[in-house]
């Protein structure tokens, strides 16, 4: 049984893709590849059980809104989250942060309250 958790990262500039690509795939415990068109992205998503998505730089807004239908009608339970930049050790933070939001269940103080 592979423990990794499988990250699909969606942009548009090569380089920095590589970048981002050789970062996550530093962590043992994440397996990460990479998608430069909502083409390649969707066949990407069919063949593998992601649990987080990152839409990067260079990623539109319409594209955006049609990746994120196709792949919660695929997988309800994905992360699919928008990364503006801002440096790797902030994304590590950032993906970290999600990924344990995911594992356990959220409580509230107040369930009716606003938040």
């Amino acid at each position: 049984m592979n423990n990794q958790t499988e990250i699909l990262v969606i942009g548009r500039n090569p380089q920095i893709m590589q970048n981002v690509l050789r970062l996550l795939n530093s962590r043992p415990e994440w397996a990460a590849v990479g998608a430069l068109t909502d083409e390649e992205a969707i066949e990407q998503f069919h063949h593998h059980d992601f649990g987080l998505v990152i839409l990067g730089g260079g990623v539109e807004q319409e594209s955006e809104k049609k990746l994120k239908k196709v792949f919660l009608h695929q997988n309800p339970r994905v992360i699919i989250y928008r990364h503006y930049g801002g440096g790797g050790l902030l994304l590590l933070n950032e993906i970290d942060q999600m990924l344990q939001s995911q594992s356990g269940v959220k409580i509230t103080d107040n369930p009716f309250g606003k938040s």
